[in-house]
């Protein structure tokens, strides 16, 4: 990517972008606010390294969700019971301080004559961390998304995560994860499922 303005649409529908050097700039003004000489031999190339980093810590706002969900499979021989993809790991950064986030993600869905690639519900998780987020509303997002794209009986999803804001900062507390839910359909509805979808985590991760 080269100095020029980089155009793309994200989450807020914005087609701006600063342009790279502008972004490597304000690196400097960062280093010189902590108190560091940008100057030093050491920091020379960090912001250039910062922010190709950035792009690709956040390259989920340069993918569109539906697309990457993309192409259902009808042909599931009649399979209507649970599909779950359990502990799929992932990296995010939180919108309120930019710190990592890191976690799990389990989900499931029911299908209703479809059914989605594997792969696809990984890279869909990958795609949300790689954005500024809050965890409440990644759990919600990859709900909604694959009930929108694929309509199954119902989605749900659990993240299990630590929040490094809590770890590096403020209370300091190491080993505290929080766990989001989210559920549609069947799962929202029925409590006999969203209990069988429980079961199936802890069975697997042997807890």
């Amino acid at each position: 990517m080269d100095a020029t303005i980089h155009k793309f649409r994200d989450a807020s529908g914005r087609e701006d972008r600063p342009s790279r050097t502008e972004a490597e700039d304000a690196v400097r003004t960062l280093l010189r606010y902590i108190g560091e000489d940008e100057m030093r031999e050491g920091l020379v190339d960090t912001p250039a390294r910062v922010v190709k980093a950035y792009d690709e810590m956040f390259a989920g706002y340069d993918q569109d969700p539906e697309q990457i969900l993309g192409r259902t499979f009808e042909d599931v021989s009649g399979y209507r019971d649970m599909v779950l993809i359990r502990d799929i790991v992932f990296h995010s950064h939180c919108e309120h301080h930019m710190v990592p986030i890191h976690g799990r993600a389990h989900i499931a869905y029911l299908p209703d004559g479809k059914v989605l690639g594997l792969s696809k519900i990984a890279r869909l998780v990958d795609a949300f961390a790689h954005r500024l987020q809050t965890q409440e509303s990644m759990t919600a997002q990859i709900a909604d998304q694959i009930q929108g794209v694929l309509k199954p009986q119902g989605v749900a999803v659990m993240i299990e995560a630590e929040h490094m804001c809590m770890v590096m900062r403020g209370i300091r507390r190491e080993g505290s994860d929080t766990v989001t839910t989210a559920f549609t359909g069947t799962f929202s509805d029925e409590v006999a499922e969203r209990a069988r979808f429980f079961d199936l985590i802890r069975t697997g991760s042997g807890r």
